[in-house]
């Protein structure tokens, strides 16, 4: 056994629950480390594991969930009191990058995972995406362009953004935060079709991994339409796909705990139901 592997084996012995380690490097992109967080139950596993992407309009956020501990963070204790193992990225944001920079990020990970499943007693057949707003988008759309290197068993998508196009035009104009992921300031013909390439509702189609979108009525950021249109199209080609609805939630889950006290258990829950059966106990 590794000096290493010792260590991470006494840290999460040393606690009752998953102990969190920082700052792993799960790649290099255009010069930057790529990072990630991760907790890992004590046992042998295999654990079924769940990729948390941030979100922050693709220009902003953090993997640890900032001082707040918003963004992904309020689900990391739920998932790992679930008995699930997590993985919590930072990726490339805007503006000083660009579309596809943060869709390959995660696609680094979802590999990088996978590649580590042994070491870190995850069971890579059972391995889950969830990101919220921009992380969000960011998840539905790495699933639906997914290939056999990037495949994840299921999605979950909170207050996620899956038609620009249509967003772009109830607008009437380009979002600052959609300019600085596409690197343009004009809305013209070549930026609507960019837009159309990055909105994961046009790529739905049989045999995507199962899909639970949450979204919040009260939702100001990112309309709720877009979640009842995603899981329509989502639905009309077969895939097995949920949405719960918080009604009067805004965008961000942090006020979220007084209209539903039961989203978390409900998300893990349906993980656990979603997701393939556990495969055997592994030995050390």
């Amino acid at each position: 056994m590794t000096p290493r592997r010792f260590l991470l084996l006494f840290a999460a012995t040393a606690v009752t629950h998953a102990a969190v380690q920082t700052d792993i490097e799960y790649g290099v992109a255009a010069g930057e480390s790529l990072r990630l967080d991760a907790a890992v139950p004590d046992g042998p596993g295999p654990f079924p594991a769940v990729i948390l992407v941030h979100g922050g309009g693709w220009n902003a956020g953090d993997k640890s969930g900032g001082p707040k501990k918003g963004y992904m963070a309020p689900m990391q204790e739920p998932l790992s009191q679930g008995g699930f193992a997590w993985f919590s990225i930072n990726y490339r944001l805007a503006p000083k990058f660009h579309y596809p920079a943060p869709v390959e990020d995660v696609e680094t990970a979802i590999r990088w995972v996978k590649a580590h499943a042994a070491e870190y007693h995850v069971d890579p057949r059972r391995i889950a995406l969830a990101g919220e707003s921009a992380g969000g988008h960011l998840v539905a759309l790495v699933a639906v362009r997914a290939n056999d290197s990037t495949r994840v068993a299921a999605v979950v998508s909170f207050y996620g953004m899956f038609d620009m196009v249509a967003e772009t035009k109830h607008r009437g104009t380009l979002s600052p935060s959609f300019a600085g992921l596409l690197g343009r300031n004009t809305l013209d013909d070549q930026t609507l079709t960019m837009l159309h390439d990055i909105s994961s509702i046009n790529y739905v189609k049989p045999g995507l991994p199962p899909f639970l979108l949450l979204h919040g009525t009260a939702d100001a950021s990112v309309s709720y339409q877009q979640s009842v249109d995603m899981l329509a199209r989502l639905r009309a080609a077969g895939v097995p796909s949920e949405l719960i609805t918080i009604k009067g939630g805004p965008h961000g889950m942090l006020p979220w705990p007084p209209l539903a006290p039961d989203f978390k258990d409900r998300v893990v829950a349906w993980l656990k139901a979603n997701l393939p059966p556990a495969a055997p106990p592994m030995r050390e």
